[in-house]
């Protein structure tokens, strides 16, 4: 279930929010740019899957994130990272090989030939 959760970007956007610090609920609305009903409905989706809780401050109510669901998640893809982890490590050899310079006319030069 976490995954359909997580595969709502809106919700991932609200997770990134929370890394930060708890925040109410207008905060988030007012970073997401969305109304308070469709901020609330997310919110509400990632309360119910465990990712966030809610605590009462006076009369607003401050989110956090719940880090446990993404450890278990991380833990369940730890033996698949090699498959990209691999990927990763050519392509940054690859960047890292110097390649020789373009012997071919710069393209500034002027050619004197046309007008």
């Amino acid at each position: 279930m976490t995954f359909d959760v997580l595969a709502e970007p809106v919700r991932r956007r609200i997770l990134d929010l929370l890394r930060e610090r708890p925040r109410p609920v207008g905060e988030l609305t007012e970073a997401l740019g969305l109304s308070q009903p469709g901020t609330s409905k997310h919110l509400r989706v990632l309360r119910e899957a465990g990712l966030v809780r809610v605590r009462a401050e006076a009369q607003r109510r401050f989110y956090e994130l719940d880090p446990a669901p993404l450890a278990e998640i991380d833990a369940w893809l730890a033996p698949y990272r090699w498959m990209w982890a691999d990927r990763l490590d050519l392509l940054e050899r690859h960047l890292d090989t110097p390649r020789p310079l373009d012997t071919a006319r710069p393209l500034d030069a002027v050619d004197e030939e046309t007008p």
